[in-house]
């Protein structure tokens, strides 16, 4: 049984309809990445899931309870999310960053206890950040401080962890950097990882399942391999692309080449 499902999902801003009777599986223990066009609806429904929004009809579903009825605090206990481009207050310490995360599980007047203090410890070493814990989180690369925002996400110990486009805006170095760390977390502690990821190839290289959307819509779901078809991207991109095998990973890898126009799908 998937932990985390949508029953007939409807979300809407105003009088507009975004998304509307979605339901999908997400996979326990891998990496799902949301894929689309801009505008499509993925960064929608990652923060419907994560609970940030409310829908307008149906639900989102976590061990066959409804999301939105859980008290936050229990939810921020089953699952963690790094919005796009999350800021910090202006000599906030890395440490002091990440010891937000263990806010949903203390008591009383929220004072740190042995055990707080260690997961804080474990969780800046799994990210890398150890070195770092007393630099200020504005002074950091953005691949840094993209690992300590990822370090309180860790700290909540949630099973779940949710990421809206987590290397916009980062170089290419930095962007394999969180990815593979993502990846490792992942692969050595079995977290149930969703993103929405904004270039294809990373998703077809870090993902093991991906749901492609457009206008709210899913259009195809599955692995790499059965979602990266010449039908899908035109579908989906309105491209159409060579698709080879990446020489790495043996999945799929694409090569946009045209635009295809609407009335032409």
């Amino acid at each position: 049984m998937q932990r985390l499902t949508t029953e007939d999902l409807t979300i809407c801003y105003g009088d507009t309809t975004i998304v509307e009777d979605l339901t999908i599986q997400i996979p326990n223990g891998k990496i799902t990445a949301l894929v689309g066009a801009n505008g499509s609806g993925k960064s929608t429904i990652l923060k419907t899931m994560a609970r940030l929004m409310k829908p307008s009809r149906g639900g989102v579903m976590l061990d066959g309870e409804l999301i939105h009825r859980k008290s936050t605090k229990d939810v921020a206990k089953e699952l963690a999310i790094l919005p796009q481009n999350p800021t910090a207050p202006d000599g906030l310490t890395v440490q002091e960053l990440v010891s937000y995360g263990r806010f949903p599980h203390q008591k009383g007047m929220g004072s740190m206890s042995k055990e707080d203090h260690e997961i804080v410890a474990w969780a800046l070493e799994v990210t890398g950040m150890r070195a770092f814990y007393n630099r200020a989180v504005d002074q950091l690369s953005g691949g840094q401080r993209q690992r300590a925002w990822i370090a309180m996400s860790l700290a909540q110990q949630t099973d779940i962890l949710f990421l809206d486009e987590p290397t916009t805006f980062l170089d290419m170095a930095h962007q394999l950097e969180v990815l593979q760390l993502l990846q490792a977390l992942n692969q050595q502690q079995q977290r149930t990882i969703i993103m929405v990821v904004h270039d294809l190839s990373h998703a077809t290289r870090f993902a093991d399942y991906m749901i492609a959307i457009k206008k709210g819509t899913v259009i195809k779901a599955g692995t790499p391999q059965e979602v990266v078809t010449h039908d899908t991207l035109r579908k989906v991109f309105n491209i159409e692309a060579h698709i080879i095998t990446d020489p790495h990973t043996g999945g799929p890898m694409c090569i946009p080449y045209n635009l295809v126009r609407e009335n032409d799908q």
